[in-house]
């Protein structure tokens, strides 16, 4: 699937300078509006145009079980996971009032929970399997699993009528998932990728910390983006990562929401490094490893509320900047407009 997308950079010299000078004529001194104007650059440069519109906007929550809860890595039994889904459903989670509050249509997507849900409304069925596999005894998920996923991914986003979407999850052991993800994608050490997950203590911490570090030497030869997907990735996150891929591919404005969605992200980056352009940091989450994880994509977070639920609820509470930010590049008078002086 990977091979049929491709992402062109939104890098242009005119459309730069022409988005920074009707930025600059508004009435205001020069850089006042601060990370807005730059938010409205990037909108404008995503859209390929001076005048940005934001339209049906949307939030996708991915959710998916993970075999290597069986190692003890998580507070929380995995039956979270569907009764979580459940709560969606119910509309009683806080991505459920987030997004009602802001606006955005929100999708529940089952890509591989350990339950059967039957057919609801409002649950989109792309379930690959009950859970992956544990990684800390073999692969995840096989090479067609992933493919399978990320295909998923795709056509989901072909579906969409809007041009701004939000990435979120739900899966007991996603943390451990992710931090897996991102030792092995950037080099930083497991100890500084782990964190407390959904709450785990300090010798928690340090289980999950080993059983990473043990799963890493045992899939050691492991090198290329997919198959590091495969071998260490939950459904939820490979679903995400060709979600993505063709969110950028559509020019759409990519939400990025914490830590879990960041490691989809850092895939999709390894395969496409274009991906980035399209992206809006929403918030830096306070699972430990977050901090980095953005670092290591030099990527700057708009928020920093201390969060740390995922579900995409940074990405639904930072969408009404963007709204600022378009809205002050189409709706704020010009000095020549308003007949105010400019700065001598």
């Amino acid at each position: 699937m990977t091979s049929t997308i491709s992402i062109i950079a939104t890098h242009d010299d005119a459309l730069s300078g022409a988005l920074t000078a009707r930025i600059n004529n508004k009435t205001k001194p020069l850089g006042s509006l601060g990370w807005l104007e730059q938010l409205a650059r990037q909108i404008g440069l995503i859209q390929q145009t001076t005048q940005p519109a934001l339209h049906q906007p949307a939030i996708m929550v991915f959710a998916g079980d993970h075999g290597v809860v069986a190692e003890g890595i998580s507070a929380y039994p995995q039956d979270v996971t569907w009764q979580m889904v459940e709560n969606f459903l119910a509309e009683g989670a806080a991505i459920n009032v987030f997004a009602r509050q802001n606006g955005l249509a929100l999708h529940i997507v089952d890509a591989g929970v350990n339950h059967d849900f039957g057919v609801r409304d409002g649950l989109l069925d792309r379930k690959i399997a009950g859970s992956t596999r544990n990684f800390a005894q073999e692969a995840g998920m096989s090479a067609e699993q992933c493919q399978a996923a990320l295909q998923n991914g795709k056509d989901l986003v072909a579906a969409l009528p809007g041009n701004v979407l939000g990435f979120g999850e739900m899966g007991i052991g996603n943390t451990t998932a992710a931090a897996a993800l991102m030792h092995k994608l950037t080099g930083i050490a497991v100890a500084e990728c782990v964190g407390a997950g959904t709450g785990l203590d300090a010798a928690g911490v340090k289980r999950k910390q080993k059983v990473i570090e043990d799963a890493v030497k045992l899939h050691a030869t492991v090198s290329d983006p997919l198959a590091i997907l495969a071998c260490f990735g939950g459904f939820e996150i490979a679903t995400m990562v060709g979600a993505m891929l063709a969110a950028a591919e559509r020019r759409m404005v990519l939400l990025i929401d914490g830590f879990i969605v960041t490691s989809a992200l850092l895939v999709a980056a390894k395969l496409q490094p274009a991906i980035l352009d399209y992206c809006i940091f929403a918030h830096r989450s306070d699972e430990s490893g977050h901090a980095r994880m953005l670092a290591a994509l030099d990527a700057r977070p708009v928020l920093q509320l201390d969060l740390r639920l995922g579900e995409g609820t940074g990405a639904a509470l930072v969408y009404p900047l963007l709204q600022a930010a378009v809205n002050f590049m189409n709706q704020m008078a010009t000095f020549e407009s308003a007949q105010v002086s400019e700065k001598s």
